[in-house]
């Protein structure tokens, strides 16, 4: 297990540290270099070695920045599917959740939800890219989800009484499951029971009938 730095989220200090030019040059070529063999190859394409010899940045140069190889594929996974991330609005609730939950379920499903499952799964044991893990890719959209749920709650369709972070976990932890136990299938229809199931117990109850 990587030890503790001084640092209590060295993920959000390199992601607040202003870079020089060269740097954020250099940055870029490791994480785009990462993002290529992650596509390829998974998390264990995404050796130090193979990065820096794809990007041409040094091997000691990565480690300045970034402490083991789970956390440089954690900020350049995170970095590429934030930018995929698109909110439904059916104007409902449950037409909002329903969507989002079966597009997840479309994600872990796909390649790039292998790729989730190793960073996961790596970030266990890997305590330095776990804040990576969730400073570039959780974060994001657990702040969307929020979003969706402050936009229902405004409309007076879910319980105030539930905390939007207990809803999301609710919603989407059971996905999670599957997709890291692969004791069910990920597929639409069992995404819409997932979704309705969840839902009965989250919206208001004028909204639920």
């Amino acid at each position: 297990m990587t030890p503790v730095t001084e640092d209590p989220d060295r993920a959000a200090t390199e992601a607040a540290r202003p870079q020089r030019p060269r740097s954020v040059r250099a940055r870029k070529a490791v994480l785009d270099a990462t993002n290529e063999l992650l596509a390829a190859g998974g998390l264990p394409a995404a050796t130090i070695d193979a990065i820096s010899s794809r990007s041409g940045v040094s091997k000691a140069t990565i480690y300045k920045h970034w402490p083991s190889r789970t956390a440089v594929a954690a900020e350049a996974f995170g970095l590429r599917m934030s930018s995929a991330l698109q909110l439904p609005d059916t104007g409902s609730a449950r037409g909002d959740f329903g969507v989002q939950v079966r597009l997840v379920s479309e994600f872990y499903a796909s390649q790039a939800g292998t790729v989730f499952a190793q960073l996961l799964a790596a970030s266990v044991t890997d305590g330095e890219a776990g804040q990576f893990f969730r400073t570039f890719f959780l974060a994001g959209r657990r702040r969307a989800i929020g979003e969706l749920w402050n936009r229902a709650l405004a409309r007076g369709e879910v319980r105030p009484d539930v905390d939007v972070e207990v809803a999301q976990d609710i919603l989407f932890g059971p996905l999670i499951f599957r997709l890291l136990t692969g004791h069910a299938p990920l597929t639409e229809e069992q995404a819409a029971q997932i979704a309705d199931a969840a839902l009965d117990g989250l919206l208001a109850r004028e909204a639920a009938g």
